[in-house]
């Protein structure tokens, strides 16, 4: 699972890894709105909140968060029938929901458990990557500042952290670590 602040480039990692076939990449449901070109069961499953909490009673949830005012979740299907047949999955997710995947009691999960948290270089470059995106009011822009501030003091509850340099210094960095643990002896048992 890959964490980090909005704008800290851990979706264009998961997203990468994925296309090129190293991954699957798991899909979460949100209940905000589509942003423009954003496309449901692509990009996120976009669902109401009354399909969302429906969905938590059932138990149908590895871990969900409410996060910018809306709620944010990963199915436990898009991750355990992955595992299931042998394939890697990565997972974006923020650091409420890193938090209830690492305390889940399923053992497949734990066995191929890896956390990734993304720090961007700086504040500045944070906030330059937030507002380059052209998609949110600068009143949305602050609360992703704010929150994101709050996210990166959980850093060291991460086995990993990558300092976001150019997208391919990211992406390569990022690989590496997955071909690492793919060899990591205590996995192959």
């Amino acid at each position: 699972m890959v964490s980090g602040p909005s704008g800290s480039g851990k979706t264009t990692l998961c997203r990468r890894l994925a296309d090129e076939k190293e991954a699957h990449y798991s899909i979460s449901c949100t209940t905000r709105l589509p942003r423009d070109g954003e496309i449901n069961g692509k990009d996120y499953h976009f669902l109401t909140t009354k399909d969302f909490q429906s969905r938590i009673d059932a138990n149908e949830f590895l871990e969900y968060a409410k996060v910018h005012e809306n709620y944010y979740g990963t199915l436990k299907t898009e991750v355990v029938n992955q595992l299931a047949v042998g394939i890697d999955v990565v997972m974006d997710i923020d650091v409420q929901g890193a938090n209830q995947v690492r305390s889940c009691s399923d053992a497949q999960i734990q066995a191929a458990l890896i956390d990734l948290f993304v720090m961007p270089p700086s504040e500045e470059e944070l906030r330059s990557r937030l507002t380059g995106r052209g998609t949110d009011a600068e009143e949305v822009i602050a609360l992703r500042m704010r929150n994101a501030l709050e996210e990166m003091e959980h850093w060291p509850k991460y086995s990993y952290r990558l300092i976001s340099a150019t997208r391919e210094e990211d992406y390569l960095n990022f690989k590496s670590l997955m071909v690492a643990e793919r060899l990591r002896v205590s996995r192959l048992k």
